[in-house]
This record gives C-alpha cells, sequence and structure tokens, in this order.
C-alpha cells in the first residue's frame, strides 16, 4: 500500500517550518525513492520561497510543494498515442524480470476490451521462456502471437509480425524486445535496427514504452537513464506498482529523463494496468 511522504513522517506538519524540518522533509523524499538531486532540488526551492516570504506557515509550505510536484508531473503526462490512419506500433523496453512481457498482455487484453485488434510480436528471441511466456498471454487474451525461433532476428520477427498484422487487419502491434543493458551498444544498434524495419514495413512506431519495476527504487532510475541514452524513448511503465510502499521513482524518472510515466501495473490479474493520474499520485503522496 503506497504511503503518502508526511504518513511517514509522523504527521511532520503542525510543527514550525524552519530549517529542522525542511532538512527532515528532504530525508523523507530520498527515502521515498525521490532521488538525491529531486528531492534537494525541491527542498531548495522551499527554503528559497520561505526566505522570500510566500511562505510563511507549514501549511502553505505544504500546499507550495504539492503544486510544484502536479507541476513537475503534470505537463508531463499525456495518453497512448495512437495512428489514426493506419498501423499502431507500441514497443517495449526493459530489463530482464521487470515485468515486461507482462504489462504487453496486460496491455492486450486492454486493447481488446476496447475494442481494437491487437498482435504482438515476440522480438525477444534471446530468451525462450520470453516467447513462451508472450504466447501465454495471447491464448489468454485470444491474441495472435507472431514469434521466430530463439536467437532468430528480433528485426525479422518484427518485419513478420507488421506484415501479419497489415494482412490480418490488426490495428495495434505490442514489441516485446531484449532488455540486455550490459551491452549498450548491441542494445542501441538492435532497438535502432527493429526501427528501420518497422519504418520499412511502412508503420512507425507511435510509443517507445520503458517499462521499470517500481518496486527496484534507485535501480530503476538507473536503468530509465541507461535506456533513454540508447533509445529515444514516450513513456514510462511503473510495473508492480502495488508491491512498493514508496512511490517516489515517479517523480524521478520525470524530472530527471524528460519522459512521462504513462501507465501503472498494479497487480497479477489481466486487468490490472491502469492510466498514471499525476494528480491522484500527487494527492496520494501528500495524504
Amino acid at each position: 500500500m503506497l504511503r503518502g511522504f508526511f504518513q511517514n513522517m509522523g504527521g511532520v506538519f503542525g510543527r514550525k517550518l524552519d530549517d529542522e524540518l525542511l532538512d527532515e522533509l528532504e530525508e523523507q523524499l530520498i527515502l521515498s525513492d525521490v532521488s538525491v538531486s529531486t528531492a534537494s532540488k525541491l527542498v531548495d526551492e522551499l527554503r528559497a520561497a520561505n526566505k522570500r516570504g510566500q511562505i510563511h506557515d507549514d501549511g502553505a509550505a505544504r500546499d507550495y510543494l504539492q503544486n510544484r510536484v502536479i507541476e513537475l508531473l503534470g505537463v508531463q503526462t499525456s495518453p497512448l498515442q495512437f495512428n489514426s490512419n493506419g498501423l499502431t506500433v507500441w514497443l517495449f523496453t526493459g530489463v530482464n524480470g521487470v515485468g515486461k512481457t507482462t504489462s504487453i498482455g496486460k496491455m492486450a487484453h486492454r486493447l481488446v476490451e476496447e475494442g481494437h485488434a491487437p498482435l504482438l510480436a515476440a522480438a525477444d528471441t534471446f530468451r525462450a521462456a520470453a516467447i513462451e511466456q508472450l504466447q501465454e498471454w495471447g491464448r489468454r487474451a485470444d491474441v495472435p502471437v507472431v514469434a521466430g525461433q530463439q536467437g532468430a532476428d528480433p528485426a525479422a520477427v518484427v518485419f513478420d509480425a507488421i506484415s501479419a498484422a497489415k494482412s490480418r487487419g490488426r490495428d495495434v502491434v505490442l514489441i516485446d524486445t531484449a532488455g540486455r543493458l550490459h551491452n549498450k551498444q548491441n542494445l542501441m544498434n538492435e532497438l535502432a535496427k527493429i526501427s528501420r524495419v518497422i519504418e520499412r514495413a511502412g508503420a512507425q512506431i507511435n510509443e517507445s514504452l520503458l517499462v521499470i519495476d517500481a518496486t527496484t527504487g534507485q535501480n530503476g532510475l538507473i536503468q530509465a537513464r541507461a535506456f533513454a541514452q540508447s533509445t529515444p524513448l514516450s513513456g514510462i511503465v511503473l510495473s508492480k506498482w502495488d508491491g512498493t510502499a514508496k512511490g517516489g521513482i515517479v517523480l524521478s524518472v520525470v524530472e530527471e529523463t524528460g519522459v512521462p510515466v504513462k501507465l501503472l501495473g498494479v497487480g497479477e490479474k489481466a486487468d490490472e494496468i491502469c492510466d498514471f493520474d499525476a494528480r491522484e499520485w500527487t494527492k496520494t503522496m501528500f495524504s
């Protein structure tokens, strides 16, 4: 269960607004998985506003900080993008074990419920288990899966998936990819090749979504930075959101990568994925 910053601080507000309280607030932000740089920036802004006389009491400080967080997140929040004039393509990236394939399966289920006709591309050919897992999600949602053999060229699988989607009248292709960050250059080359093949097949990437395990805290932020440097990203999917009692990673990935959080995985069931709402998240964190 997600807890607010100030629940964890034992009700910090109601106390005198001074350096001790501000230091405690910064510490709690960091303990809630907000990065050190982001936490320091927010508290420094709050301290400066206090010295300018803009904030006279602790209640005003709370409101100021909450509005500042909404400002940082709100302008970044955007809906999932579809191609209104043809095939929609969503590319999913992320390291192994973060819930990438599960997130794709959930979105396939959601798209079917919304009246779409998705198709899944098993382009993580590095692991046989990833192919099998995606095929199982396809069976559950009654969605076709295009897959190759383990070790096959991922770009070739993607090309076949795009071609199959067009011939079968499918309107959204969701692409699973391998996540081998230990060799960033190979990852960059593979993702760049996939992008070129998608264009050659007469389509374009409408969403490039990085999946991060919300329970990994600062490690998730490191992954976000690395992938943002390797490939253009349009959004973040935070999986296993129901397994964290913190949540500050949201603010960190948006502030430090400039990439909006778009989806939250909130359970194991097929329908347990939801759009990220910046205002609702902020309300929860400041409760």
